[in-house]
């Protein structure tokens, strides 16, 4: 049976003109009852219409099969496949043909490269190197598999493949997927780490197994000796070492996903970064952690020095300092308490804490739910030059009760509110929500990027992103922080607010 497609009036005058142009001044063999013959393969484009076509990539191009005695077409197949055509873009000594969409994956490859037509009196097939493109890799579905365990390959023209080396060690079975997005595999016996061969039909692509470890997050910067630590990021497997601030970490516990290590926090006197190394290579934080230093640059609140501390600059009903009290443990190891006995004590630690009920609609703001804390020089003038997404506010936060609804509102006494950071983390979606709270205190890190001007319709803190330090800062870099609760919804908040705040500074991320 014939099949038919019909092109589009707009493609049709130029592939006629095409036919009209190809060779006609030789003499007319063709003969209706005698068998195809298959003289070349061209390019269909007008300029210049007499390319000749010794392979090509199958992706739905048009051609041109020139020869003798093609009029009568009952098939034409590329690899195998077979092609719809028009008979009215059949003549004698040419066909216009679309090669088809073609799995490569499930063809037969003893038909690989072969263009057949078949006639009414006949077939012939003509040698045509039509294949998928060369093959790219793109990710690796496990570096740290074990041996055996399956593992995947992900890029594109993963198909036709004739030899797969992955780490040094040839891999004799392996499996495409349909599309040839993905090459299937066990993990070889051996632990390799140099590179990947694959080659293809249409050609070879090496890639480097790299897994180099990120960190993104520390859950606390300025844990007590015993508290547990996280450290987050990506490939976070096989730690031949570990340290936090300058101090050897040599009993810590990996995550089954790469995503996390978790050690106990030992004793630390100074502060230093937190680095780790891998056998695929080392990351160290550009920042240094445990930091409950005072009266420092870049720190803006940190009250454990007594009266001469970093702190507020005035507290309103709702911004209040406390101290810790082992009776009342309700922040964890920085516990809450409103009574100030031992305030100068040496295990008494103080802090800031905001304490909201449930808010209406629009409720909340710096009067009645915020805290002013002192001016200090946030990033040094050298440096106020710098990209705005290159700082950040850094603190540790502890949220012992659900949190539900309410924004936590950052604002600097230079911008006012020109420019606000939200910070909103029971937001799970543009329309969910879920009760947030912390396990004791937990480090928070807000890119000064994050600073925005009001939107129109979403208001303060959805707009703009700060253009430059100076804007924020002002041309000193010496500004204030002011912290609030404001509810931007329409309905009331699920819950109320109860947090406390400590050793909120400045910190280069970048």
């Amino acid at each position: 049976m014939k099949k038919k497609s019909y092109l589009s009036l707009f493609f049709l005058p130029l592939l006629f003109i095409i036919v009209a142009l190809l060779p006609a001044c030789k003499k007319n063999n063709n003969d209706s009852s005698a068998p195809p013959v298959i003289a070349s393969i061209k390019s269909y484009v007008a300029s210049p219409n007499d390319t000749v076509l010794h392979s090509a990539v199958a992706k739905g191009q048009w051609v041109v099969i020139t020869g003798q005695n093609l009029q009568n077409a009952t098939q034409i197949s590329f690899d195998g496949v077979p092609a719809s055509f028009n008979i009215a873009l059949l003549a004698p000594n040419s066909a216009v043909v679309q090669i088809p969409t073609i799995q490569f994956s499930t063809i037969d490859t003893a038909k690989l490269y072969t263009v057949k037509y078949a006639t009414t009196a006949g077939s012939t097939t003509f040698s045509f190197k039509l294949g998928p493109a060369a093959p790219t890799i793109t990710s690796i579905s496990n570096v740290f598999a074990a041996p055996g365990d399956s593992i995947f390959l992900y890029g594109a023209d993963l198909v036709l493949v004739q030899r797969l080396v992955y780490g040094g060690t040839p891999i004799p079975s392996f499996k495409s997927s349909l599309d040839g997005s993905s090459l299937g595999f066990l993990m070889p016996a051996a632990t390799p780490t140099s590179q990947i061969l694959v080659t293809t039909k249409s050609g070879t692509v090496r890639d480097t197994i790299n897994a180099t470890p990120t960190i993104t997050r520390i859950s606390n910067e300025n844990a007590n000796q015993g508290d547990s630590v996280f450290v987050y990021g990506t490939y976070l497997k096989n730690l031949q070492s570990l340290s936090f601030a300058g101090v050897p970490i040599t009993s810590f516990k990996e995550s089954s996903n790469a995503g996390s290590v978790r050690f106990v926090m030992p004793a630390s006197t100074k502060s230093g970064p937190v680095s780790l190394t891998t056998k695929f290579g080392t990351v160290t934080t550009s920042y240094n952690v445990y930091t409950p230093t005072y009266l420092q640059d870049g720190v803006i609140a940190n009250m454990d020095n007594g009266w001469s501390f970093n702190g507020l600059n005035g507290w309103w009903a709702k911004g209040m300092c406390a101290v810790n009290n082992p009776a009342n443990d309700s922040f964890g190891w920085l516990t809450h308490t409103t009574a100030f006995d031992g305030f100068f004590g040496k295990d008494n630690t103080v802090f800031v804490y905001l304490q909201t009920d449930a808010l209406g609609a629009g409720k909340g703001g710096y009067s009645d739910y915020g805290t002013s804390l002192s001016n200090n020089q946030w990033v040094p003038t050298a440096n106020l030059s710098d990209p705005v997404g290159n700082w950040a506010i850094k603190f540790e936060m502890s949220v012992p009760n659900a949190w539900n609804g309410g924004t936590l509102c950052f604002t600097t006494g230079f911008a006012g509110s020109n420019y606000v950071a939200r910070y909103e983390p029971w937001q799970v979606s543009s329309s969910s929500t879920a009760n947030y709270t912390t396990k004791g205190w937990q480090t928070v890190t807000i890119p000064l990027s994050s600073f925005r001007a009001s939107d129109p319709s979403e208001g303060a803190g959805k707009g703009a992103s700060v253009a430059s330090l100076t804007a924020l800062l002002g041309s000193t870099g010496n500004t204030s922080l002011t912290i609030y609760v404001y509810n931007f919804d329409t309905a009331s908040t699920k819950t109320g607010f109860y947090g406390a705040f400590d050793n909120i500074r400045i910190v280069k991320i970048k």
